[in-house]
């Protein structure tokens, strides 16, 4: 599933792209999403004008004019693809993830503008659209999310009262959107081991410095993921051409057997499963 760092290169791809542009034409070719597409979406969707495009945690978030939104969630496998007229171009993705062209199966809706149309392409059918009516409702949606982790409220004391009391482990924490939006079973494996915090340590005992560790490399990894164009675990390109670079970076996720890179640390990095998600981790370097 793409995190909060994917998510945000679909959102830039997007944002440079349709800003400003009018919907000329909506096609659902199956509605049978997370939530089934209503009967209403082609008719409410077109001749839209799109103001930007936004994103809140691993959401995006489509502006128009005229003060409405629609939410996209990519789910599991979802891609989203740009397609020009009259133009092929070798990668359609606007991300690093899945199909770096269109697949020619499972394209379940397209929105058309003048000279290009976006396609939503997904296999598992887990993501979704949903259109919302005002800004009210828009933060009614997000009301019981965490801050991101950029957030100013994602703070010392934010996090100390909520861990306050509770049995819960880090890594759990740090991928439950409860608490903290955005963060995904990679990135959580990263930033524990930069922490030095082993990943089934219970957040209620967590010392204070323990915990300003894991305010400042929430924000390291995400930006520098961002900075690097996300993770391509597996070598896709974007619209551009280029691949997502974080993935080199990884210090953990997905080295199993393999030496830790800390200094004068001989051990290697293990796999275990917590909630049935896998997590990487040094058992030497992380306390």
């Amino acid at each position: 599933m793409p995190e909060l760092p994917e998510v945000e290169i679909v959102k830039q791809s997007l944002d440079k792209k349709i800003k400003l542009k009018k919907i000329q034409r909506v096609v659902v070719r199956n509605r049978n999403l997370r939530f089934k597409i209503t009967s209403e979406f082609e008719k409410e969707l077109l001749k839209k004008v799109i103001k930007k495009i936004s994103r809140f945690s691993k959401y995006l978030i489509i502006n128009f004019k005229d003060n409405t939104f629609c939410i996209i969630h990519l789910g599991m496998t979802g891609t989203i693809h740009l397609i020009e007229k009259n133009k092929k171009k070798e990668y359609t993705n606007t991300s690093f993830y899945q199909s770096q062209i269109l697949p020619k199966k499972h394209n379940h809706i397209e929105i058309h503008f003048n000279e290009f149309k976006i396609i939503y392409n997904d296999p598992r059918r887990f993501g979704f659209f949903k259109l919302v009516k005002n800004r009210n409702e828009l933060f009614k949606i997000f009301k019981n999310f965490g801050p991101e982790p950029f957030s100013k409220k994602f703070n010392l004391q934010y996090i100390r009262k909520y861990f306050k009391g509770k049995n819960k482990n880090i890594k759990n924490f740090l991928i439950d959107q409860k608490f903290v939006s955005g963060i995904g079973n990679i990135y959580a494996s990263e930033i524990l081991y930069l922490c030095k915090i082993k990943p089934f340590k219970k957040g209620k005992i967590l010392s204070i410095e323990e915990c300003k560790k894991i305010i400042y490399f929430s924000k390291y990894v995400l930006k520098k993921s961002i900075q690097k164009g996300g993770s391509s675990i597996r070598d896709f390109k974007n619209i551009l051409g280029y691949m997502g670079g974080f993935q080199k970076e990884f210090k953990v996720y997905q080295r199993e057997n393999l030496k830790c890179y800390s200094k004068n640390c001989k051990r290697l990095i293990k796999k275990k499963y917590i909630s049935n998600r896998s997590t990487f981790f040094c058992s030497a370097c992380q306390k």
